[in-house]
């Protein structure tokens, strides 16, 4: 049998030296997870080395799977992200499988037969193939990114690196399940609105297109004066029920050119900056995106990850442009030596709350605990700041809502009550 030279990592960070004789690679990389050893780099007799944290060439399109199994390659080209909350169970088990004392490859093994909705086997099961073949876990993931992100990876890579995987594998699933509750608490805070608002535009339409007729066929029939409400509602309804399709190339024509403008990077930059001042919203949309950067950024931090890396895959993690720009010229300025709090303060993007909580964690030598702290005060009023947005919102809705069937409502009773009256003036 070939004889193997090892170089790899201890759960404690360790790195020890040897050699095996073994049938093949993988039966090495099997006996090392066996013996609870993470491999670094593996040489052969021949003194060939293959680093286990090689990574693939990055290429696009789907040239990029094309060394995958057809069925895990049609997923990736295909599918979304998983939810938050999928990503977080799915890390859970993992972590729950290695701190059981499983090797990862037997762990990997367990995860192709456990329920984990919206991330498929085939995942685990690649994972497990490439692990085999002599990659780290972190670059088996990068070669799926659609599943597990820039952030992901780089956690994971710092977790193997520190021995400490376990513990980064908890860290993560924490760090997903808070995203996805504060997800659930906006889709909460919108869901009555929107009923609300979807039962009122469907009754005016229903009532526009159905009933106006019929009463416009009572009114034609009687010559009688009408309000001028009642006029308004009549001509609104007779477009309405003969150029419908004038009004969906119309809207058809608005969602296009917004589309269009969104996509572009003054639109999409005139857009966020609404957003972050729009009424009653904006404020919590400035809550949600400065818990996000702080909890982020805090994690990659805590888990090792080098403060230039880190400020980078948060850049890609923020979804407003405005913030993604200041985060780039904090990032550039760090590059210089400078602290984090000032360059922040610099781009006159975050609250000083956060600056000055920052700044006491850079002179207390512990940067990811105040950013930990600042994202959990965020998340905190966020939570609040949904809940009054959402008792102002639903009563808004409501009037609104009444305010439009009370004009038809107006409209229609006007019209019937001048009829009313030109007949009574008649019989007398």
């Amino acid at each position: 049998m070939p004889l193997f030279s090892y170089k790899a990592r201890k759960r404690t960070g360790e790195v020890i030296e040897g050699t095996l004789e073994v049938a093949d690679r993988p039966a090495l990389l099997l006996q090392l997870e066996k013996s609870g050893l993470m491999p670094v780099t593996i040489t052969n007799a021949k003194g060939d080395s293959v680093s286990a944290r090689r990574s693939d060439k990055k290429v696009g399109g789907t040239e990029r799977y094309a060394s995958l199994p057809p069925a895990l390659r049609n997923y990736l080209t295909r599918a979304k992200p998983p939810k938050l909350q999928e990503l977080a169970t799915f890390t859970q088990q993992l972590a729950n499988l290695l701190r059981s004392g499983m090797p990862l490859v037997v762990a990997l093994n367990s995860m192709t037969h456990l329920s984990s909705k919206g991330i498929p086997s085939e995942i685990s099961r690649q994972l497990k193939t490439d692990v085999m073949e002599g990659r780290s876990m972190s670059d088996a993931m990068a070669k799926q990114p659609v599943v597990f992100s820039e952030l992901f990876v780089n956690m994971v890579r710092a977790g193997e690196q520190s021995g400490a995987l376990v513990e980064v594998l908890v860290r993560l699933s924490q760090h997903y399940e808070r995203f996805a509750d504060v997800q659930q608490k906006f889709v909460a805070a919108l869901i009555y609105p929107a009923i609300v608002g979807s039962v009122g535009v469907g009754i005016i339409i229903f009532f526009m297109t159905f009933m106006m007729p019929k009463f416009m066929s009572i009114f034609e029939g009687i010559k009688v004066p009408l309000p001028a409400s009642t006029k308004f509602l009549m001509d609104l309804s007779n477009f309405m029920n003969h150029y419908w399709w004038l009004l969906l190339i119309i809207l058809a024509t608005v969602v296009m050119v917004f589309k269009r403008f969104q996509s572009s990077a003054a639109g999409r930059r005139a857009i966020d900056g609404w957003k972050m001042n729009a009424p009653v919203l904006g404020p919590v949309m400035k809550l949600n995106l400065f818990g996000q950067f702080a909890r982020t950024l805090g994690t990659l931090l805590r888990n090792g990850v080098p403060v230039l890396t880190a400020l980078k895959i948060t850049e890609q993690i923020i979804p407003n442009v405005k913030l993604k720009e200041a985060i780039a010229q904090t990032r550039e300025a760090v590059t210089d030596g400078k602290t984090l709090a000032q360059p922040l303060a610099r781009s006159k993007m975050f609250p000083q709350l956060m600056l000055d909580l920052l700044k006491i964690g850079e002179d207390t030598g512990d940067v990811p605990g105040a950013l930990e702290n600042i994202a959990t005060t965020y998340e905190n009023e966020l939570t609040l700041s949904l809940r009054v947005a959402t008792n102002l919102i639903e009563p808004a809705m409501i009037i609104c809502m009444a305010l439009g069937v009370g004009f038809l409502l107006f409209s229609i009773l006007s019209a019937m009550f001048a009829i009313t009256g030109s007949i009574g003036t008649s019989m007398r």
